[in-house]
């Protein structure tokens, strides 16, 4: 089938132009759509604030960790490459857990391009991104959700893997979507990560 250049003056009138090389050795190529009525983006610059790119990681099955230092939550690392050291990296997700005892407060973190200042102040305490305390009635059926939002500028076009981390205090039992006890009404949740590239 031979190509054409259909022309649609608009209501009073319209135009059309294309622009020879600057030289020989300049060349452009202009990608046309496959598809009727198709649009021809007309920059590769997107607007700042644009979604650039989404990578995510959800985790499905259960486990435990027990430790009172802070511990990969595997299966939920993302890693991304942004294509612009100046663009900003959103980290979004929620994690499930369930524990024993209302006592025992969890922690959570990232490690991975900037996200050391996701952190409270230092003092004392600990330092991390988010916390949560099961305080109810009967702790070892219930689960908590845990929101993770941050807005990172890793200043780089290098991969970045961005690693949730895990603590209890006491080095207290904690379950990963699910609660402490299983039974027939326990809810078997999943937990995710994403990331997304923003244009600066």
């Amino acid at each position: 089938m031979t190509a054409k250049i259909k022309l649609n003056a608009a209501s009073g009138g319209g135009s059309f132009s294309l622009q020879a090389p600057s030289s020989s050795s300049n060349t452009r190529v202009m990608t046309l759509p496959d598809t009727a009525d198709g649009t021809i983006l007309t920059t590769t610059n997107p607007k700042a604030g644009n979604i650039i790119q989404v990578v995510s990681a959800t985790r499905t099955d259960t486990g435990s960790v027990n430790s009172s230092s802070f511990t990969n939550l595997s299966g939920l690392a993302v890693t991304i490459t942004p294509s612009s050291s100046s663009n900003k990296i959103l980290l979004s997700g929620y994690i499930h857990v369930g524990i024993n005892d209302a006592r025992y407060q969890i922690f959570f973190r990232f490690t991975g391009g900037n996200t050391a200042n996701y952190v409270g102040d230092s003092g004392t305490g600990i330092q991390c991104a988010a916390a949560i305390k099961l305080d109810t009635a009967n702790n070892s059926y219930m689960q908590g959700n845990v929101p993770l939002l941050f807005l990172d500028s890793p200043s780089t076009t290098s991969a970045i893997t961005y690693q949730p981390q895990i603590a209890v205090s006491q080095s207290q039992t904690v379950y990963i979507n699910r609660p402490y006890t299983s039974h027939s009404d326990a809810g078997l949740t999943a937990s995710t990560i994403t990331a997304m590239e923003v244009a600066a």
